[in-house]
């Protein structure tokens, strides 16, 4: 999830061109694509750049120097490109000539992803340097349902009902080794080379389980049961348990919630050219009742 800040985009263009590390002639182009922060992709003599302006959102519990730590890392770990700047909401990433990602592309593959997953989950942990920030969906939902309460947005009403799915969904984990996440499994965060997969922006790495990355793998990607088996036995290499089973169809539940109410959240405090947050949110809210209504078919409450 990529947010602009609400500055003019000719403000912007300015500022990342009055940065001191260009070398001879520069030119700068906007990036479409992201729906939270302004991004360019910029061009001197020495190569090509992506020049990404965001600043801190406590809303999302997004700090932009855990996300600079964690860029830092993913690209030593050979996930991600070079981060060659960062500093008062600006980072600057080395530029890939790739392609950006859709669902049919995810599902199509899906055991690249797994497998990309994977390697995050097994090298980026040793790399964090700092305080280690911490990504546990459930608080997260909590922390997002008082928000909504307390500025009263338009569907607060509904924030008990969903809590108390919540408090459900959390029980019904399964208990799985402390890795380091990226928790924004979105189609658009992979990008495709010909030669290799890439795994970018890192708002929302940190330490956490990996079930709810192979769970938003499935749910922001419309795999269907065939495709999650793949999921999981790629992932964890043996038939998973019906305890896993369950874990993976509640986090499943938990990612579509948090990715409603990540832009219920953002209709409050952010406002990018063109992006409408509330239809993102009612599409992934579509998204959840439908994978809750799985849920409890399967399992009951």
């Amino acid at each position: 999830m990529d947010a602009a800040n609400g500055t003019k985009g000719g403000a912007e263009e300015a500022r990342v061109r009055a940065l001191s590390l260009w070398k001879g002639p520069v030119t700068v182009t906007p990036l479409k694509g992201g729906v939270s922060n302004a991004s360019f992709k910029v061009t001197d003599s020495t190569g090509s750049y992506v020049a990404r302006i965001g600043g801190d959102y406590p809303f999302h519990q997004v700090s932009r120097e855990r996300e600079a730590v964690a860029s830092r890392a993913a690209c030593e770990a050979g996930l991600s490109p070079e981060l060659v700047h960062s500093g008062e909401g600006l980072m600057v990433l080395r530029y890939i000539e790739a392609r950006t990602y859709t669902e049919a592309d995810v599902r199509a593959n899906a055991a690249a992803c797994v497998d990309i997953l994977k390697r995050c989950h097994a090298g980026m942990g040793r790399r964090i340097t700092g305080q280690g920030a911490v990504f546990w969906v459930f608080q997260i939902l909590r922390d997002y349902g008082a928000t909504l309460q307390q500025h009263g947005h338009r569907l607060a009403g509904e924030v008990p009902r969903w809590l108390k799915i919540v408090d459900q969904l959390e029980t019904a984990q399964a208990p799985l080794p402390i890795v380091f996440g990226h928790h924004d499994i979105l189609p658009t965060n992979f990008m495709d080379d010909g030669q290799r997969l890439w795994l970018i922006d890192w708002e929302y790495g940190a330490f956490g389980t990996a079930m709810f990355d192979l769970a938003s793998l499935a749910a922001n990607n419309s795999f269907d049961a065939a495709g999650e088996t793949l999921i999981l036995e790629r992932y964890f290499e043996t038939e998973p348990s019906e305890a896993l089973w369950r874990a993976f169809h509640a986090m499943k539940a938990a990612s579509a919630l948090r990715e409603a109410v990540w832009g219920m959240i953002s209709e409050l405090f952010l406002a990018a050219p063109g992006v409408d947050y509330a239809a993102y949110a009612k599409e992934y809210l579509g998204r959840f009742d439908r994978v809750h209504a799985d849920y409890l078919k399967r399992y009951g409450a």
